[in-house]
């Protein structure tokens, strides 16, 4: 049968018409379907982006609400590399000095390749973190005058767009947030200093310790942009606001906190120790008012300063305490009952030989009570007690003052000292323990022992963080202060303080810690340094006390770390513990328990106090 040339042709466009339709649909299933995901992902960088809503992290506060730690609102900057084009040198060029970067570097960075591998798909770069607001209103300005050649009036539209939307889309920028101390060194160890990512995660001091409460819980916003990298606000898919981070409160007072540093800065300059460290306590809730090292740091530039001057030596500082351990001697025998203060004891004028060993004094002292040990502070007089009290009583009290444990002060990378069991213990540790030597233990153990004796025998926790309030100033936590036990009786206590009183006269140690118009009790220290195990001619000077003694308000802790004109704690310590004191007490207006008679006459005799110990070190 002959087909008519009409069916035919209908029959060919039929079949043309049918083949078009089926690649019509196979090329739209391979869109919608195969190449779905990929395909969506392109369109979402072009048109979709997730802005980051970032929250204020904390402040830190001292006790009257000074600021010591705040975040303020910055920039980050990024760039689109696809409204650049070509014009990378000239924005780099422009830009670099305001984001003091490498003008070569940055164009790399504009260019996109390291964020996206291809430069024509990349349309988010960053380029600097952490930029201050008044900074980017310099770069918008920068980038609304950039030049660029050729007469812009005899362009194409196309070129002329372009150029409108680099001078103001190309570079645009991000909510983000910069920490600041605004008091620069005060307190420094104490507050440590945060990383410089997006998370700005706290890396020491109080900045990590309480990270988790500081820092603040970062929103965002999915949005959806047009041809011409506006907002479709009717497409905005999520937007979760920021919560700004929780303030935390510390104990610690900025003024006294500025008094111990400036002291210790001249204390620093007299005798130029290799550091030098302090801190300051209320015995009868043991809040630290103030806690420093020298050298310390910036926390602004952390990474200006060498690694030692990050460090906060006072926790984290391990040394043989030297004659201030005496305390814990004479307090443990007269709590049991071995020894009374008026007990007698020979101190062999200068040599007392046991277990083979040579312990010395600096003075060649006789006879001396129990209170004139301590006056006069004579190892051969503490080694004799020790003896009378026995290992075991001795080990009891030691972990009874708190050494050998950490403190629990709310710090990181505090140490916990050194103790050794009894089982460790040589046949000479029972004599030359009662005089600081074979015990190791931090700055901060040693002032709360002191504040235990203070305190009428109450040894308290050190409390550093008041409390925690958020942005509106409501009281999320408050912290109270803690009791850690009873070290011993509040008669032995009383005793201890009498004979500590007797440190600061012109008999005793450190005459030059005395106060005009306030009673001190106190010990001094000259603890010899181990190196590899041996002693050597290096020392730690130290003076730790309170006052006004019976009524205690303040007690204070001075260690020098190889001080070079002197290594005694009663001449190095003792003069930066009375320039503290007295200017802490004006600031506090402290009521004085002493009237002082005019035309009495004031100089002061020093006594070089202590001794050479067991293997010929010094202690005082």
């Amino acid at each position: 049968m002959r087909v008519s040339p009409q069916y035919r042709r209908l029959y060919w466009l039929a079949l043309v018409l049918g083949g078009a339709l089926a690649t019509l649909g196979y090329r739209l299933v391979d869109l919608q379907v195969v190449q779905h995901d990929r395909l969506q992902q392109l369109a979402d960088e072009n048109t979709v982006r997730k802005i980051t809503r970032v929250g204020m992290r904390g402040q830190i506060v001292d006790r009257q609400g000074i600021p010591l730690a705040i975040s303020q609102p910055a920039k980050v900057v990024c760039a689109d590399p696809t409204l650049i084009g070509g014009w990378r040198a000239a924005v780099a060029a422009a830009l670099a000095p305001l984001l003091e970067m490498d003008a070569a570097a940055l164009g790399q960075r504009l260019a996109g390749r390291e964020q996206c591998g291809k430069t024509n798909l990349c349309r988010y770069v960053v380029l600097k973190r952490k930029v201050p607001i008044e900074t980017w209103e310099k770069i918008k300005a920068r980038m609304a005058q950039l030049e660029v050649s050729g007469d812009e009036s005899k362009l194409k539209a196309q070129e002329r767009a372009f150029r409108r939307n680099l001078r103001s889309k190309a570079v645009f920028a991000e909510e983000d947030e910069v920490r600041i101390y605004p008091c620069q060194r005060l307190a420094a160890h104490v507050l440590g200093y945060v990383s410089n990512d997006v998370e700005q995660s706290g890396l020491t001091g109080i900045e990590r310790a309480f990270n988790s409460s500081l820092r603040a819980v970062t929103g965002w916003r999915v949005i959806e942009m047009d041809k011409r990298q506006r907002e479709l606000v009717p497409y905005r898919d999520e937007d979760v606001a920021p919560r700004d981070g929780v303030n935390v409160v510390l104990t610690l007072d900025a003024g006294l906190q500025n008094i111990v540093e400036s002291e210790l800065a001249a204390g620093m300059a007299e005798h130029q120790p290799l550091s030098a460290s302090c801190v300051m306590v209320r015995p009868r809730d043991g809040e630290i008012l103030a806690m420093a090292t020298l050298p310390n740091f910036d926390p602004n530039r952390p990474g200006a300063s060498a690694m030692e001057a990050l460090r906060n030596r006072v926790i984290s500082d391990m040394a043989e305490p030297g004659s201030t351990f005496k305390i814990v001697t004479v307090s443990a025998g007269l709590d049991v009952g071995a020894v009374t203060l008026n007990d007698i004891f020979d101190c062999e004028h200068g040599h007392f030989f046991f277990a083979g060993r040579t312990l010395h004094d600096h003075e060649s002292y006789g006879l001396l009570s129990v209170e004139n040990i301590i006056t006069h502070s004579s190892n051969i007089g503490a080694a004799k007690i020790g003896l009378r009290l026995g290992e075991e009583n001795l080990y009891k009290y030691i972990h009874n003052f708190g050494f050998g444990a950490r403190t629990g002060i709310p710090l990181p990378d505090e140490a916990p000292g050194l103790v050794h069991p009894l089982s460790a213990w040589s046949k000479v540790s029972i004599v030359q323990i009662p005089m600081g030597q074979g015990i190791a233990v931090t700055p901060l153990q040693m002032i709360m022992a002191m504040s235990a004796i203070a305190n009428h025998g109450w040894l308290m926790r050190p409390m550093l963080v008041s409390r925690l309030v958020d942005a509106d100033g409501k009281v999320l936590a408050e912290y109270s202060p803690q009791t850690v036990r009873r070290v011993a009786g509040a008669e032995t206590m009383r005793e201890m303080v009498k004979a500590l009183k007797t440190v600061v006269t012109r008999e005793g140690t450190a005459p030059q810690a005395r106060l005009e118009h306030y009673t001190v009790a106190g010990k001094t220290g000259t603890a010899q340094k181990v190196e590899h195990g041996q002693y050597v001619e290096k020392f730690f000077s130290s003076f730790v006390g309170f006052f006004p003694a019976d009524d205690p308000e303040l007690c204070i802790l001075v260690v020098m770390d190889e001080a070079k004109d002197s290594h005694y704690g009663g001449i190095v310590a003792a003069p930066v513990f009375h320039a503290i004191a007295e200017r802490a007490a004006n600031y506090l207006n402290l009521k004085p328990d002493i009237d002082s008679t005019p035309g009495v006459n004031q100089s002061l005799t020093v006594v070089e106090d202590g001794g050479v110990g067991a293997r010929g070190q010094k202690n005082n």
